[in-house]
């Protein structure tokens, strides 16, 4: 989906967003020196993959929440955990390295990814791109699960906990 397509559903899923066009950002760092307003809310993405490329999972945590692939792999129940590679993100997800986002899971219509919100998301705005990373929607976080579970896509809180 392009970025006008990905609009067009939350507009047609009654999701209201804030858009804000920008230079292409490719890190959290990059991100942060926008200076967008509601920064603090633009979130980090994480598009992995199990040890035998049978379940990919896309987590999306606060921006500056360090996360430890082996809790993760824990509260997944997964096998061991690592980063997918820019080819399948392209062919799950059908986004560009820099421009993960969980609105990329309106790709996935066979639902081959698995998507997990950070739970401290709960009942806030979030910030993300939509499928380009020249520009960052800011949502209601409840909005976007309700969304995904409208779509078909099965999303789950994470309650993560802080690491040292």
């Amino acid at each position: 989906m392009d970025k006008q397509q990905i609009l067009d559903t939350l507009q047609a899923h009654e999701v209201p967003y804030e858009l804000h066009e920008h230079t292409p950002v490719y890190t959290m760092e990059e991100m942060h020196a926008l200076g967008l307003p509601g920064d603090e809310q633009v979130a980090k993405n994480l598009f992995l993959r199990d040890d035998k490329k049978r379940n990919y999972y896309l987590i999306t945590v606060q921006g500056d929440q360090p996360v430890d692939l082996k809790q993760l792999r824990d509260l997944l129940q997964s096998r061991r955990l690592s980063f997918a590679s820019e080819e399948d993100l392209q062919t799950y997800l059908g986004l560009q390295k820099g421009a993960v986002t969980p609105l990329g899971m309106l790709e996935d219509r066979p639902h081959r990814v698995q998507f997990f919100l950070d739970e401290r998301f709960r009942g806030q705005r979030i910030g993300m791109h939509p499928g380009v990373n020249t520009a960052t929607v800011f949502l209601q976080a409840d909005d976007l699960m309700r969304m995904l579970s409208e779509l078909g896509c099965d999303p789950h809180w994470l309650n993560l906990k802080p690491t040292a």
